[in-house]
């Protein structure tokens, strides 16, 4: 009987063994064992040590890029936009470490340092033309001429300026649809006039879209005026019309970021078109919400010579109007290069002011914008107000 008892007893072990070692790993799982670890054992004083310990982890400028959830790059951003989509230039951040390491503690651990504190400058940058009763510029004001009201309450202006050479980013959207197969090739060559006028390398740049059913970009950014040219004759009429697609792309994927945070320029679209979309996917007003975030400048050509204004001469001028742009209704065909050429000069005679909301808050909502002369024989023209961008 006692022989039997030992061997049940010595067939029991390794199972009683079996279950502890189960138990000990399922430890570290145990809510308790992960919000509350044990404590580390402190690092000995330096002093104790006559040998730097062996580096187990790589440095910190050989680790890769984070990305981003679609498999690019995220680079870090040091710039804080203003508000309504305006670049700011920024100096890189001399506090901050190789390889996205923080800022306020020196290589070796000190925490002598002064933390660096990011704070967003709630500013808006306004750009805009005056003209007299005669509709000419008028290129002499300066701040005092000026009172902005934001949201219904008066702004404190930060800067003013007369911006005649800024540099351009200019986005040619040409209407290819057959409903202007009949007059497209003189639309063509009147544009490419256009560009070879304003496009002064290399501080200028422009980009080609032609649009029907959707949009295509025949040349991307460039100063070269014979490879925009090329784009614009590589244009051909046919299709249906997605003019509020080819705004919306336009503004989101060429001219939001246009030289974001390294110097400041004027977004400009000229649209060539004559307004009736029957194609887009998207809607007027969310074509109109992104211009007015990516702060870029319509002006509007129209196709329509028969002499009346239809409805797609007042999309076009619904567009120009909000803004600050311009929309032109030629009664022939040949009145489109004179135009162009007028667009050219307003470009060339502009101002920009800089401000602060009286009562600022960033929920991401849209506020009126308008700037408003002491002289009641000008007017001014400038977008009618932006998106604030949420915190």
């Amino acid at each position: 009987m006692r022989f039997w008892l030992i061997l049940v007893l010595v067939a029991a072990l390794p199972w009683g063994l079996v279950a502890q070692d189960t138990q000990q790993q399922q430890l570290p799982t145990a809510p308790s064992a992960i919000k509350y670890p044990p404590p580390s054992a402190a690092p000995p004083p330096a002093a104790e040590s006559s040998t730097p310990p062996p580096q187990t982890t790589a440095p910190a400028t050989s680790q890769p890029s984070a990305q981003s959830g679609n498999g690019s790059t995220a680079s870090p951003q040091n710039s804080s936009p203003s508000i309504g989509g305006a670049p700011q230039s920024s100096q890189p951040d001399s506090a901050a470490k190789p390889g996205g390491s923080s800022a306020g503690t020196s290589a070796g651990g000190s925490d002598d340092n002064l933390t660096v504190i990011r704070k967003r400058v709630d500013e808006v940058n306004v750009v805009f033309t005056v003209t007299d009763k005669r509709d000419h510029f008028v290129k002499d004001l300066t701040q005092s001429d000026f009172r902005v009201i934001d949201n219904n309450k008066p702004a404190n202006i930060q800067s003013f300026s007369r911006q005649t050479n800024l540099p351009l980013r200019v986005g040619l959207l040409i209407d290819a649809s057959n409903s202007v197969r009949d007059r497209f090739k003189f639309e063509q060559e009147a544009a490419i006039e256009f560009l070879n006028q304003i496009i002064r390398p290399p501080y200028d740049k422009a980009f080609v879209i032609g649009f029907d059913t959707t949009p295509e970009v025949t040349q991307d950014f460039t100063d070269d005026t014979q490879a925009l040219s090329h784009g614009v004759r590589m244009l051909r009429a046919g299709g249906g019309t997605a003019m509020y697609d080819a705004i919306y792309f336009a503004c989101r994927d060429k001219l939001m970021n246009a030289d974001k945070g390294l110097l400041a320029t004027r977004r400009t679209i000229i649209l060539l078109s004559d307004g009736e979309d029957n194609q887009s996917r998207v809607s007027r007003e969310e074509a109109l919400e992104m211009a007015l975030r990516a702060e870029v400048i319509v002006y509007a050509i129209s196709t329509n010579t028969s002499g009346i204004k239809l409805r797609g001469d007042k999309v076009l001028e619904y567009f120009a109007e909000q803004t600050g742009g311009k929309a032109f209704f030629p009664f022939k065909i040949e009145d489109v290069a004179n135009d162009f050429s007028e667009i050219s000069d307003e470009l060339r005679s502009q101002y920009a002011i800089s401000y602060k909301p009286a009562d600022f808050i960033p929920d991401g909502k849209y506020r009126k914008i308008e700037i408003v002369t002491e002289n009641k024989k000008y007017h001014v023209r400038a977008r009618k107000g932006y998106y604030a961008p949420r915190q």
